[in-house]
């Protein structure tokens, strides 16, 4: 990817998962199952078109740097999970973080830059390691989301199955 557009994509990304996940989440939401998996699936099927598309002209070091950020994003995304507050409300679940969601988000947000600037220092600096973005963030936002109806699960709340549920403030 060239540099513009590479900056694009980060940028829509950012404010994407800004918006859908830190935002929503420190306000409180109520989910949906298809709303736990609408975002991170898109993410993904993008990020890995882009690294597929980099993936030929990747070196091993590369690939190694890539493997590390998805277990330390996938990680981090769990422990997100753990921050959110679930209770019953308006017929499914409500979820809201806290302080602690946030500093995770920080963590998340700097974990990815750190992961470029390794590579920077180690020279390791192909196309794959910024096509990978929507891969990794993708993936530590589902891993988040499926930790989360691992939860609702586990707490036996409802999970309404459609896309818009009424507000209940």
């Amino acid at each position: 990817m060239n540099t513009a557009v590479t900056i694009l994509v980060y940028v829509g990304i950012a404010g994407l998962v800004f918006y859908r996940m830190i935002y929503k989440q420190l306000r409180g939401t109520l989910l949906t199952r298809s709303g736990l998996m609408r975002l991170p699936l898109i993410l993904v099927v993008v990020g890995a078109f882009f690294v597929v598309k980099a993936l030929p002209g990747a070196t091993t070091a590369e690939v190694g740097l890539l493997v590390a950020d998805i277990v330390v994003l996938a990680a981090l995304g769990a422990a997100r999970a753990a921050t959110t507050t679930l209770t019953e409300r308006a017929g499914t679940t409500f979820q809201k973080g806290a302080a602690m969601t946030v500093v995770l988000w920080l963590v998340t947000i700097a974990a990815r830059f750190g992961f470029v600037g390794l590579g920077t220092v180690l020279g390791i600096t192909g196309p794959l390691t910024s096509a990978s973005i929507a891969l990794t963030i993708g993936i530590s936002i589902g891993v988040q989301n499926a930790m989360t109806l691992h939860r609702i699960q586990q707490l036996r709340l409802p999970l309404a199955e459609g896309r818009r549920v009424a507000s209940a403030r």
